[in-house]
């Protein structure tokens, strides 16, 4: 993706209950299928090009019930028309040939809008209360580089072999293959993580990176890692961000609505869930695991998404959103508040804004740090 073409947007879909931030104010949001359907057609309809269905398997940190992200992005994917769904799958929990195989069906009903996030793990009560291993963190990116070759290799070799640690193919052949899309050699595979293990298993196998939440500073580190990472494999990477949208008149009503929801946060779910996670994050040898240097605050939207500075007015929001693509950003992420009305009002009121923004940058290369950065 060139700097000169257009961001992409997705949003996180609310396959779990709770809403995206752990906190008792209001959420206008559910998380049932029929609420689901009416915001894909929205979403879709307001220039959102793709969802991430999120995967919990057991009741947690504010999510207590949960559907599975790959039979709900399936339904999703079969009531909308242009809307990519992204599934978000664990190794260890999955085989790559098993998602590999429903990744095609899913790809050939829908004519290629089937996409993956590989997740690596951060909850260790989902894999051992299953009988799984809890592996040691960069172990677990191990086997998730695997499970990527396997992933790719089935979808685009027949008689495909693989003689890994954690996943051993002979002579397989996935038959039917993915839909044919024009210029997409397989199924888009997006992958996240924020540690040294992570940044380099995107440049080596990955075709999106999706970072937390970050300002300026912290995602322009993250972009220079991987994309370092992947020219040493002769590869490149495209970059998602994470944020989360407060839009509203006045930057200063938008800062009183995350005032609120950090005032009103569940703090038992959002201590237990840093506990969790900076285990997780801490347990890298250079501190640069997920959620390392995260707040209470940072947490209570569980992805950082308050971090990336989405709050404030359809121009301040659109501004920052620009900047973030001048550092390489190539797709954002959203979570919102109330999603149908949030949803609807970020393709009205800033997606514009956006555009306008993004034509002045085809015109001036208006470089980082110049012009209307908010």
């Amino acid at each position: 993706m060139s700097a000169n073409e257009p961001l992409k947007f997705a949003y996180w879909v609310p396959n779990v209950s709770g809403g995206l931030v752990t906190s008792s104010i209001e959420q206008r949001t559910e998380f049932s299928y029929e609420y689901n359907e009416e915001l894909a057609v929205l979403a879709e309809n307001s220039g959102f090009e793709y969802a991430l269905s999120q995967v919990r398997y057991a009741s947690s940190y504010g999510a207590a019930q949960q559907h599975d992200p790959a039979a709900f992005s399936l339904g999703l994917l079969t009531a909308t028309e242009r809307l990519k769904l992204i599934v978000a799958a664990h190794p260890g929990l999955w085989h790559p040939a098993i998602l590999a195989k429903f990744g095609i069906t899913a790809d050939i009903i829908s004519q290629g809008r089937f996409a993956v996030n590989i997740v690596s793990g951060w909850f260790k009560d989902e894999f051992t209360g299953l009988g799984e291993p809890w592996l040691e963190h960069d172990e677990r990116y191990r086997r998730t580089e695997e499970f990527i070759r396997v992933l790719r290799g089935l979808w685009t070799r027949p008689n495909f072999e693989f003689p890994g640690d954690f996943y051993r193919i002979h002579d397989f052949s996935l038959r039917p293959q993915p839909y044919d899309v024009p210029g997409r050699p397989h199924p888009e595979i997006f992958q996240g993580g924020n540690s040294t293990a992570a940044r380099r298993l995107a440049g080596r196998v990955s075709d999106w990176y999706f970072s937390n939440g970050k300002d300026y500073d912290g995602f322009s580190e993250q972009v220079a890692d991987v994309r370092s990472f992947a020219a040493e494999n002769d590869r490149a990477v495209r970059f998602g961000l994470n944020g989360f949208v407060i839009a509203r008149d006045t930057e200063a009503e938008a800062r009183d609505v995350l005032r609120e929801i950090v005032d009103k946060a569940d703090v038992g779910a959002v201590e237990g869930f840093r506990k969790s996670v900076q285990q997780a994050g801490n347990s890298t040898s250079d501190g640069k695991g997920m959620w390392a240097d995260s707040e209470f605050a940072d947490l209570v939207q569980y992805n950082d998404g308050f971090r990336t500075g989405l709050i404030g007015t359809p121009e301040q929001i659109a501004h920052r959103i620009v900047e973030y693509k001048k550092r390489g950003a190539n797709l954002l992420l959203l979570g919102f508040l109330h999603y149908l009305e949030d949803v609807e009002h970020f393709g009205k009121e800033v997606l514009p804004i956006v555009r306008e923004l993004e034509a002045d940058l085809d015109r001036t290369g208006d470089p980082v740090g110049v012009g209307n950065a908010r």
